[in-house]
């Protein structure tokens, strides 16, 4: 039985990370599709308004609350989740289980010399673990065939794809029904973090929610779409307030 909390619309699961692991466990050992999505407060924004992002966001199998912005949010509707569980450090674990079960992984997205070198780091770090193909993120809909072919083929069983919101979640819904992979995970960027071709914010922000503040410090460009969270905040402070009426 599944503890959520509904956000603005979307079923969040309210677990820590001890619990997020063990579903990750329970999905390996298994032999069905596993969607886990990790919105933060700017794709579950977005999902207000894209119908086709909340019904896939509502139908995924773990919806981990990638953002602090979530869990300040969650508050208002009297059900407090638990912790922030990333999903860069889910993944991180994910591939960690996968070594100790002789795991097969596709990776998919970014630069190709990034997920190059994404895979050439996880056979070092995670051994045991088989990484049996790579693609890169730059590809159009007519090449999207070829690739579910290529992952079918390799049999792998978990599937990183960092596409980038709402891309990534909507390449794995669509094809949900052709994947025989038993984890599909939108990572976002978690597969440039593996390389290094991107840096995550030094532990304090991790641990003081301020992830988000360190990424506008590093990139001021990014202010418009920082401009979000506080949107979000009062739009979900809103929809509980209007809930309880």
């Amino acid at each position: 039985m599944r503890n959520t909390v509904e956000i603005v619309g979307i079923k969040v699961d309210n677990l820590d990370f001890m619990e997020a692991q063990a579903k990750v466990e329970q999905f390996l050992a298994g032999d069905s599709l596993n969607m886990i999505f990790t919105p933060n407060s700017e794709i579950l924004l977005d999902a207000v308004k894209d119908k086709e992002l909340e019904e896939i966001l509502n139908e995924a199998q773990l919806v981990i609350p990638d953002g602090i912005g979530v869990v300040i949010a969650s508050k208002f509707y009297g059900m407090p989740i638990k912790e922030r569980v990333t999903g860069v450090d889910l993944s991180a674990k994910m591939l960690e289980m996968g070594a100790s079960r002789g795991s097969k992984v596709f990776l998919l997205g970014a630069k190709q010399a990034s997920v190059e070198l994404a895979a050439e780091k996880i056979k070092e770090i995670y051994k045991g673990i088989d990484v049996v193909g790579v693609r890169n993120g730059y590809f159009s809909e007519e090449d999207e065939e070829t690739i579910i072919q290529d992952i079918i083929n390799s049999q792998a069983d978990i599937l990183l794809v960092g596409l980038g919101a709402p891309r990534q979640e909507k390449f794995i819904y669509k094809y949900k029904d052709k994947l025989k992979v038993k984890i599909a995970i939108g990572c976002g960027g978690g597969i440039d973090i593996i390389s290094g071709a991107a840096k995550r914010a030094p532990e304090f922000y991790q641990k003081a929610g301020l992830e988000w503040f360190y990424r506008l410090i590093k990139q001021p460009s990014r202010f418009m779409r920082m401009t979000k969270l506080p949107k979000f905040i009062l739009l979900a402070m809103y929809d509980a307030v209007a809930g309880r009426d």
